[in-house]
């Protein structure tokens, strides 16, 4: 938890009257949106239908927060959270409404997100497994006056909940994660960490411990012995280390489109492998790439989409700016046999057109970080691809870029909202746009 040692928020404390609200309907991040005398109020757990009462704890000039204090009617789509810690984790939002309006809530919030670029293209929607499905989870630790803590980021809050398992993980993960548990809540190791990560992937289960003082060569052989008997690869990030210190021989690979991509155990990589699959090969049908298209993947990482697109296209050329992912991918390129594959390290907010005109571009896919690919649209527009395959974890600056695309004399041929954290208010959007 990167926030760990910031001061505690303290819980915001109620202003005004506990008021009577009906809910008319729900954002999608899971609060329920009410009006008294015109002004919208958030209520965090009400849903659409429900009579509650609630308090504000957050006036503002435009809109209120409020505090759920009691249902007096219940919506039919309501249900009973399966995590005993729903309450007071914030991983999750949604636990208290069923899946498929989970998914109508998030459906609807996309929509008005880009009302301003489709017309008349229905979203589409691509899912998968409500729970079990996160292959990778990052693990505070808190060992203070004799006592440690593992879990999550308190619901509204820095503060570090103690969590018995989370159902949101696959099944070796939750297993591995209560198996952690017994063991480090009494051991020294605790106090000299700041977090943990585990993993799964089609090697197997690893951890990796970041630590944040030097550990003695005995007690990290422990630790090595208990991995093994747990059957987990275990890493080590050193104290003034940005990323763990890993061998070749100990990188980690999944499977994807029948092919291995190696990456280093702290890689970007996506966590819902099922999700991940049905995404690419959706972008392959999609993009259809074919034996005359040279294609541009843009934030390319390791090769998710560069590897499967090669397999089918003239050539591929895949950038990215971290130069150990770049070192992954043509390492992945060569194992797979993709001699029409090739990587370059850049800084796309930096790039312009002329570095890539030489390659004759017909079609460009990319997946930027949150803060989208504002940087990067003029020389998009200036490479002239007959079509964009836009993939997005944010629909806020997904809309911004697609404005700008159609501005440019792009439109919008298909969309699709990927339910990739179920449970959560993520939205992963799939956009294709053409050249008209």
């Amino acid at each position: 938890m990167k926030n760990r040692n910031r001061r505690r928020q303290s819980s915001p404390k109620p202003l005004g009257p506990i008021q009577e609200y009906t809910v008319e309907g729900l954002t999608h991040d899971a609060k329920g949106v009410a009006r008294i005398d015109g002004k919208v109020t958030f209520i965090e757990g009400a849903l659409p239908g429900e009579l509650v009462e609630a308090q504000v704890v957050k006036p503002g000039k435009n809109y209120d927060v409020a505090t759920l204090k009691r249902l007096l009617s219940h919506s039919e789509d309501r249900i009973s959270a399966p995590c005993k810690h729903y309450a007071v984790c914030g991983g999750c939002s949604f636990q208290h409404l069923a899946a498929a309006p989970q998914i109508t809530a998030k459906h609807q919030w996309l929509s008005g997100q880009l009302r301003k670029v489709i017309v008349d293209q229905a979203i589409e929607v691509l899912s998968d497994r409500e729970f079990g499905y996160r292959r990778r989870a990052r693990i505070a630790v808190i060992a203070k006056e004799g006592k440690t803590t593992l879990g999550f980021r308190g619901r509204g809050s820095n503060r570090i909940v103690a969590i018995d398992n989370c159902i949101v993980l696959t099944e070796p993960l939750q297993q591995l994660y209560g198996q952690l548990k017994v063991k480090i809540i009494t051991d020294p190791l605790a106090s000299k960490l700041g977090h943990i990560e585990l993993l799964e992937d089609n090697q197997g289960i690893s951890l990796l411990f970041r630590l944040i003082e030097t550990i003695s060569p005995d007690l990290k052989k422990q630790w090595q012995r208990w991995a093994q008997t747990v059957n987990a690869d275990l890493y080590w990030q050193a104290a003034n280390n940005s990323r763990a210190e890993v061998e070749e021989g100990q990188l980690r690979h999944y499977l994807l489109d029948d092919m291995s991509l190696r990456y280093h155990p702290q890689d970007f990589i996506q966590v819902n492998a099922n999700m991940n699959n049905k995404m690419v090969a959706l972008a392959m049908a999609w993009l259809a790439p074919n034996k005359q298209d040279v294609v541009l993947d843009l934030f390319c990482g390791v090769g998710n989409f560069s590897l499967p697109l090669a397999k089918r296209a003239k050539q591929v050329i895949g950038v990215e700016v971290q130069e150990s992912m770049v070192a992954a991918g043509r390492y992945n390129a060569r194992q797979n046999g993709l001699v029409n594959l090739s990587f370059i390290a850049a800084d796309l907010s930096q790039a312009v057109a002329n570095e890539f005109s030489q390659f004759g571009v017909t079609k460009i896919l990319l997946d930027p970080p949150r803060a989208g690919a504002k940087e990067f649209l003029e020389t998009i527009v200036a490479i002239n691809p007959q079509q964009i395959l836009y993939v997005s974890c944010d629909a806020a600056t997904l809309a911004r870029d697609a404005e700008y695309l159609v501005s440019k004399g792009f439109e919008v041929l298909r969309v699709t909202m990927m339910n990739m954290f179920p449970q959560t208010s993520h939205v992963e959007t799939m956009m294709l746009l053409q050249r008209k």
